[in-house]
Order: structure tokens, then sequence, then C-alpha cells
């Protein structure tokens, strides 16, 4: 026997992941009663698919490689990962994929979590179709908070579903390393599943549709992860895509085909070909290829919206194209920044938003505006070696006509990285408006890098001028003197 209820909340959020939760709690701390809907296990796609498992297994064998060359460290690191060991780590940082944890944290909270589908219908109205077949209709005083993030994008290919292939969430949850792994894909996930299964035993082949690793990054930090994929043992193979898959027996059989017709232009204008024969197999095959909105069936159809877009929004996080400043797009469904840590972040902004809206308060006042920022956003990709960018890219900078002055130093100069590693290997890349004088962007690639981030994050998003970085002294001897190091290499390019 099916049911039916009303409730009417204050504020109405779909999708319990990490952005979700962050609405939600900005929202009840403001007491405004607060429901989340959630579909699946509360704590979302981060704690059981992505950064946290991803992150589990990546750990151990960037630790193995920067131990590996460490004077006195190599010989003890030279042996293999305890698989077990590791897998074990990766599903406590899951929580067994178990979400009571979180469940208890929203009590805590004061927001009400309501399990099952949620879809809107109609203005500041949410059908839920619960797990037991039931129907719960929401209804929101104030605002509906879509939350409901990304999913893997897949290939149209003939007989995808028989070939039961792997999405990143297979790839952070396998119970098992396969033998052999083909990843489709170049951008982040690619490389990190790359890195972590090939250091667990796999016998890894990664594909590569352009010319280079980590497209939307500097040149230059995807040739360093590919020369370490090289060394570590992966095929890389660029300008081709998959033709056909299938699986017989229980292996998977792949033809590629040249993308683009085989004309690519290498990153120094040189003309590439396909490389590598055009049949595999493999035991699994990794579909890396991007990551497309979970708007398919949450009923945007009922204001007015295309089902399975995008949801564009203001600064605000409102949606644009629906009247009345009640409905937001929070996170990874608005593709301002697919990453967990700008989805919060957009989550704190967008409570703020929805409590100043019901309370009749103004945006604009107090000490600070509850707007989003896109200007200064950072990323970590968690490969050997680590590549940490932030703001602004030069091809972003050529692309925009953004005038900007180009600085670069060899990491490997610092005494800091030679602390980490005799030969080290590495790269920090900074752009600085030349009119202003503050950076815009900057990109590091080595071991360690990843905490140097920050600071180029607070250096953009605060506008500091170069001339006062110059007082913002870097201990020695640590990797942080490279900023010493790029300040003055700018000074002399400049005079």
């Amino acid at each position: 026997m099916t049911t039916e209820e009303t409730r009417t909340y204050d504020v109405v959020v779909i999708g319990a992941g990490p952005v979700g939760e962050n609405v939600a709690d900005r929202t009840a701390a403001a007491g405004l009663s607060t429901v989340i809907v959630e579909s699946e296990l509360v704590g979302g796609e981060c704690s059981y698919w992505a950064c946290e498992p991803s992150k589990a297994l990546l750990r151990p064998a960037l630790l193995r490689a920067d131990a590996g060359r460490v004077p006195g460290l190599a010989p003890a690191a030279a042996g293999p990962l305890d698989t077990a060991a590791v897998l074990a780590h990766r599903d406590r940082m899951s929580a067994h994929w178990n979400d009571d944890g979180q469940v208890e944290w929203l009590k805590t909270a004061g927001i009400e979590l309501q399990r099952g589908h949620g879809r809107l219908d109609g203005p500041r109205r949410v059908t839920v179709t619960t797990p037991d077949g039931g129907t719960v209709h929401l209804r929101a005083r104030h605002a509906v908070a879509v939350c409901t993030g990304s999913g893997a994008a897949l290939p149209d290919l003939p007989g995808l579903a028989a070939l039961r292939p792997w999405t990143s969430r297979e790839a952070t949850s396998a119970r098992r390393p396969p033998g052999r792994l083909v990843v489709v894909g170049a951008g982040v996930v690619a490389t990190e599943m790359a890195t972590a299964w090939q250091a667990l035993g796999t016998e890894v082949t990664l594909l590569a549709r352009g010319s280079r690793l980590l497209p939307q990054l500097e040149p230059f930090a995807g040739e360093l992860v590919a020369d370490r994929l090289r060394e570590a043992g992966v095929d890389l193979r660029f300008g081709v895509t998959v033709a056909t898959a299938e699986r017989t027996d229980g292996e998977v059989h792949i033809t590629l085909t040249p993308s683009d017709d085989g004309r690519l232009t290498s990153p120094d204008g040189n003309r590439l070909t396909a490389s590598g024969d055009s049949r595999l197999t493999a035991d699994e095959i990794l579909f890396a290829i991007g990551r497309t909105p979970r708007t398919g069936d949450i009923g945007l159809e009922s204001v007015g919206l295309p089902p399975g877009d995008w949801l564009t929004t203001d600064d605000t996080l409102t949606v644009t194209a629906v009247p009345g400043d009640w409905l937001y797009a929070v996170g990874d469904v608005n593709r301002r920044a697919l990453l967990t840590h700008q989805g919060k972040y957009q989550a704190r902004i967008a409570g703020a938003v929805i409590a100043a809206r019901a309370c009749g308060t103004p945006l604009d006042t107090g000490r600070w505006s509850p707007h989003a920022d896109t200007a200064a956003v950072p990323q970590v990709v968690f490969t050997d070696p680590e590549i940490a960018s932030v703001g602004l890219t030069t091809i972003e900078a050529r692309r925009t006509g953004r005038r900007v002055h180009v600085v670069d130093y060899d990491l490997g100069h610092v005494a800091g990285a030679l602390q980490h590693d005799p030969a080290y290997r590495g790269r920090a890349h900074a752009l600085i408006d030349p009119d202003r004088r503050t950076v815009v962007g900057a990109t590091f690639a080595g071991s360690g890098v990843a905490e140097l981030l920050h600071s180029a994050t607070v250096a953009i998003t605060g506008e500091i001028p170069v001339e006062r970085l110059w007082h913002a002294v870097p201990p020695f001897p640590t990797i942080s003197e490279v900023w010493l190091r790029l300040l003055e290499t700018y000074r002399d390019q400049s005079h």
C-alpha cells in the first residue's frame, strides 16, 4: 500500500552531497526550516565515489614514488604496495559506503532528511517518490536548491550496456585491481586513476583523443605527468579514439581509430598521427571523458527548462531563466566549477542569499557581499608529479585577449625542493597583470606543490600587488621559497 502526503518547509534542497549539505546547513542555521532530498547515500559523490576514495588510493602511490627519490629511502620504497591494506584504507575513507554518520550529522544540524527521488513540480514544489513507492509533496515557502551534481559522460558506442564499462565510480570502488585496464580520457580522472591502479600492479593503457594530457592546464603540466606515467610503465597513446568495444568471455576487445582523422597538432606545432596498434584487449575499460549534469529526471520541464541541461545562474546562484528568485542551482550542476571545494563555497553563498531574501535583508550590506567569485578557482591533480593551478592559464589569457607577463622558474633550483629529491623535476609558472601588478594565475608542477596553492589563491583573490608580496617572506628551506624566485625573475624581466 502506497502513501501520499504533503509537507511545507522554508527551504527544500534536492541532493545531499557536500554541496546540498552545506546549503541546508546555512539555511537551517539561519532559522529556516529545511528538508534535504536524497535518492542515494547522504554525503554524495565526493564521499563515496570521488574525492575521498580516489585520494585514499592515490596517497600510498604518491608517497612511495616520493620516497623512492629520497636518498636512503629508495631501497625501502622499491617493493610493491600492500594492495589489501590500500583497499581497506580506501574502504574506511569511504565509510564502507554507509551513510549513518552523515544522517546523524543532519539530525544534529536540525535538517530533515527525505529519502527518495525528488523532482520539481512547478514553482516552489518538489515531489518525491520514496523507496517504498509512496509519494511526498514538498512545498517551499522561500527556495528550492538543486544540488544534484554531475555524472560521468559515456560515449555513444553500440552495445555499451553489455560492455559494462567503468566510470569514475567503478574506478574508485573496485574490490580488486584488474590485470589490464584501458583508460579512455586525458583529464584529471583519467590521469589520477591511471596513476593509482598502475601503482597497485595493473597493466594500464591510456588513450587520449588529443595530443597531450590535462589539456585544460598549462602544457608543461601534462608533459611532466606523461613522462612520469611512461616511466612507471603506463602505455600512453595519443590521437586515438575508441571505434568499437565489446566484452567477450570476460575480456574487453577494443578497436581504435585515429581521432579527427589523425590530423592532430602537438604543442610544438608538429603533426601527429595516431599512435599504437588498432586493437587492444583488457579486463576493464574506464571512460573518463567528461561529466554531464544530473538534471535529466528532476522535473525541469515543470518550470519551463529543458531536461538534461546545465543550469545557468547569476553570482547569487539563482537560476536566471526562472523568474521569482526562488530556484537555485549550486555546485557541479551550474557548470561554474566542477570541484567539490568550489561547490561548497557556492553553497555557503547560496545559503546566505536564501536566508537574506527570506528575511528581507538587502544582499549588499554588512562586511561582505554574498556573490560567488570565479576569479581564483584552485585545483589540484593528485598525480606524480602533483599539479596545482589557480586563476588564469596562458591559453585562457591568450583566448580572452588578457595582457599578462609570464614568469617561469625551475623548482629544481629551489633548496627546499632538493630536500625532496636531489634530481627534482618541477616548475612554477605565474601570470602577472602588468598594469595592476598583481598575480592573476599560477600553476605549479612537482612533488609537494599542492601546499603552495593556497598562497597563490590568496594572492589572486586579495589582488595583492607584487610590491607587497616581496614582504611575504617564505621560510628556508621550503618549496615555498619559489615565490621569492618568481618575484626576482619578474623584477629582472621588467627592467
